[in-house]
């Protein structure tokens, strides 16, 4: 694993991608396309580089292809979901102390003009 696949998961599209294979897999390129809302060109992009990583896997079935997570790739997907909750978690609490913040403002605010 190289520099490219490092980078490849701090972007937003790919790592969707993971997510949505992990919620259920055995998906066409294009519906992975819809649902992270990206090109299918890049989401042609995106599955080869995680394909050459093995981190999918191309299953044929006639002429079409799904996508299924190799092992690996449900581990990351899996390590991936986990740290995203966990920033949602942060972001979250963050905004909360936001909102106090502003209402505290507002509060001096109006004292100050009575």
């Amino acid at each position: 694993m190289g520099k490219d696949i490092i980078a490849l998961f701090l972007h937003e599209k790919p790592l969707r991608t993971l997510l949505s294979l992990r919620e259920s897999e055995g998906k066409y390129a294009s519906v992975l396309a819809k649902e992270t809302d990206c090109t299918y060109t890049h989401m042609l992009k995106i599955l080869k580089i995680l394909e050459s990583n093995e981190i999918i896997e191309l299953k044929k079935s006639g002429r079409v292809k799904y996508i299924t997570l190799t092992q690996i790739g449900h581990d990351i997907a899996h390590e991936l979901e986990g740290l995203v909750r966990h920033l949602n978690r942060l972001k979250s609490e963050s905004d909360k102390r936001e909102v106090k913040k502003k209402r505290r403002r507002k509060t001096k605010k109006s004292r100050g003009k009575k």
